[in-house]
């Protein structure tokens, strides 16, 4: 039983419908709680607010896997400032006892384009009275796939030369829903995946693995979701919960 209710937990998860949303739902699940999903397609607005006070009726924990319509930093920023205001002011009024947001490795260090959205949203969670964990996640395989089909530079796909430890989409959604039962942690948890690549180097692997004739263009002024990443920026700090799932598992699992 958890400390904050077990089984007769209500968790209430904003963003539900999205591919690590539809994911944390199924894990908390695992977890015997109850779960009520949020989005849109359920009828609530978190940039209105339309349905939220409804939405977070009863709710002791609700986990925020929202993301922003893009991933830049103008539309991250409007994203999250209201969006995450909106929340936390509907969580507070609900008596909610535990905020769980998750963000991404590096939005502490890089806090340029969507990194600084992200940072925003950490510094809006952080200073609200509800205790909160903050769940900061490296990079997924499924974004970095992503990124490499929608690049449509004619020379071919640049990426900078930045070091990461991949995560499954799988194994952050575990950690979110692990966090989300668990007391709150007044502070952030780490989750990346075993294996270090280079950027770039990871890039031509997902390429090659998915068949796509594209060069990958070593830049080191290659840009990711609007911001310039050094070398280290994109790594998790010691004492990072490490993922099982390795680069070769989840291609064998896609």
């Amino acid at each position: 039983m958890s400390p904050l209710g077990g089984i007769h937990m209500r968790v209430v998860v904003a963003g539900a419908t999205g591919l690590i949303g539809s994911r944390t739902v199924a894990r908390l699940r695992d977890h015997g709680v109850q779960v009520v999903p949020v989005s849109r397609r359920h009828g609530v607005d978190l940039i209105t607010g339309n349905g939220l006070d409804e939405a977070l009726r009863g709710a002791e924990v609700v986990v925020d896997v929202t993301d922003a319509p893009a991933r830049t930093e103008e539309a991250g920023l409007h994203f999250f400032r209201t969006a995450t205001a909106n929340l936390l002011a509907a969580a507070a009024s609900a008596g909610v006892e535990h905020h769980v947001a998750l963000s991404v490795v590096g939005a502490q260090r890089l806090r340029s384009g969507y990194f600084l959205a992200k940072e925003l949203q950490e510094y809006q969670v952080r200073k609200s009275p509800i205790p909160h964990s903050i769940v900061r996640a490296a990079l997924t395989f499924e974004t970095l796939q992503a990124i490499a089909v929608a690049d449509t530079s004619p020379d071919g796909v640049h990426v900078a030369p930045a070091l990461v430890r991949p995560v499954a989409t799988n194994d952050v959604a575990a950690a979110v829903a692990h966090v989300a039962v668990g007391v709150p942690l007044l502070g952030t948890h780490e989750v990346a995946g075993p294996e270090e690549y280079h950027l770039d180097d990871l890039m031509a692997k997902l390429l090659a693995a998915d068949g796509v004739d594209r060069s990958v263009v070593t830049d080191v002024r290659a840009r990711l979701f609007a911001a310039l990443v050094g070398k280290g920026a994109l790594l998790p700090e010691p004492g990072v919960h490490i993922g099982p799932t390795t680069f070769s598992t989840w291609l064998a699992q896609r």
